[in-house]
């Protein structure tokens, strides 16, 4: 049986308006649409299946998005160190040890290919997303990268082979051209630099960076479902990345956001898998394949190649292409952290008495502070804490915050004079 909702403040006074009686706690007179809280639209249920995707995609997340300078660190350590023990100390010979094993022969050999296949339409869809559906936008900002990383790719494999070819020689005299000395099924000797270790390296970070789009992606609804609320109200302003799209660019992120998303967490699920079939290929390439200097070599080429383009040139500003998650607006911005408080008193000797009486306890540690102004005549210059739910602030600013405490305080001494009465 339904029962009667009970007021959230009972011990109003006779006087007070109607406004007053509702069941929800004002932020005062003078608080605008944009201080007012419970006003903001919520998010829709969340489906089991929904659940679920979003755990692997944050357990892909984890994987791909290791701190990269130290994953770097390790490849160049683990060439050094674990090639130069090889050299000396050949390891036990298992399936890897094979040229001829299945991940050598269709994934290593094809590796760019692989890299390309996930990396390629991931970069388009996600770019594609964040420009709005500019496309000019998007080949002239983004699709460069691909370009590059390719053009790189191919430069140095075969400067590679030409480096080999050139200083090299076959084991029997003869045979002049590496090529003659393998058809007559003798060996050539030259100073072969690793291109497997090189594209093992030049696949897994290139991986690593065009999948950064993914960061954060999923605030995107959020957004959009705050900013159309914002514009069906008139609201002007916030803070919202969207608030400067046009109502065209609106329309086309909503749509190109609800329809591309699952391709694009299918293509990032594909890239986080490939890029740690990588890392594990290149550990066997430490262990059987090529000298350790051949490898360290390979190794530098592909950490500078990867340093100069996704470290220096694309975050550098006027110069294309731009770096990967850029677009229209940006929605990878850090939020500044709260620490949540748990009352709205004043940080003085008896608000904290009171609040551990209560079962509460006072944070003197909280970040965020405001002077509460006047109560009932009376200055109060004590400094107060924004008061947060399940770590969310519930005001947009200090005023909102300020006619709060003030209700509040005022309440609370309303309550006082009515039990010293009592007492007395």
């Amino acid at each position: 049986m339904a029962t009667k909702r009970r007021p959230l403040r009972p011990n109003l006074a006779p006087g007070q308006s109607s406004g007053s009686n509702m069941n929800f706690r004002p932020g005062g007179p003078d608080i605008t649409r944009s201080e007012a809280r419970g006003t903001r639209p919520t998010a829709a249920p969340t489906s089991i299946r929904e659940i679920l995707v979003m755990g692997v995609i944050h357990l892909c997340k984890k994987t791909i998005f290791f701190n990269t300078d130290l994953k770097v660190a390790l490849y160049l350590g683990s060439l050094f160190i674990i090639s130069l023990i090889g050299d000396f100390l050949p390891f036990p010979k298992t399936y890897f040890a094979r040229s001829d094993n299945l991940f050598n022969l269709y994934f290593v050999k094809v590796g760019w290919g692989w890299t390309l296949l996930f990396a390629v339409p991931f970069a388009v869809l996600s770019a594609y997303t964040i420009t709005c559906g500019d496309m000019k936008r998007m080949l002239r900002h983004h699709f460069p990268r691909i370009v590059i990383a390719t053009f790189f790719w191919f430069f140095w494999t075969k400067l590679f082979n030409i480096v080999e070819t050139s200083y090299g020689r076959c084991t029997t005299k003869g045979f002049q051209s590496k090529s003659s000395c393998l058809r007559a099924g003798h060996l050539w000797q030259g100073f072969d630099i690793s291109g497997h270790a090189f594209i093992l390296i030049h696949s897994s970070l290139v991986l690593i960076e065009e999948a950064r789009p993914i960061i954060k992606w999923e605030t995107i609804k959020e957004h959009l479902r705050n900013e159309l609320h914002n514009r069906s109200v008139s609201e002007k302003t916030g803070s919202n990345p969207l608030r400067g799209l046009n109502d065209e660019q609106m329309r086309s992120l909503q749509f190109l956001y609800t329809r591309l998303t699952p391709i694009i967490r299918t293509l990032f699920i594909g890239m986080a898998a490939l890029q740690l079939l990588w890392d594990i290929m290149l550990v066997g390439t430490m262990l059987y394949y090529h000298r350790m200097i051949e490898k360290v070599i390979s190794g530098i080429i592909a950490i500078l190649t990867w340093y100069f383009t996704y470290r220096f040139w694309y975050p550098t500003n006027g110069l294309l292409p731009e770096a990967p998650g850029n677009g229209v607006f940006y929605y990878q911005r850090e939020s500044v952290p709260f620490k949540r408080p748990t009352h709205l008193h004043t940080c003085t000797p008896s608000a904290n008495n009171q609040a551990s009486s209560s079962g509460l306890k006072a944070n003197p540690n909280g970040s965020s502070q405001w002077s509460a102004g006047k109560v009932g005549g009376q200055s109060s210059s004590a400094q107060q804490q924004i008061p947060t739910f399940m770590g969310m602030p519930l005001f947009t600013n200090v005023k909102a915050a300020s006619a709060a405490a003030s209700l509040l305080q005022a309440e609370q001494q309303k309550r006082e004079h009515q039990q010293a009465g009592v007492e007395s």
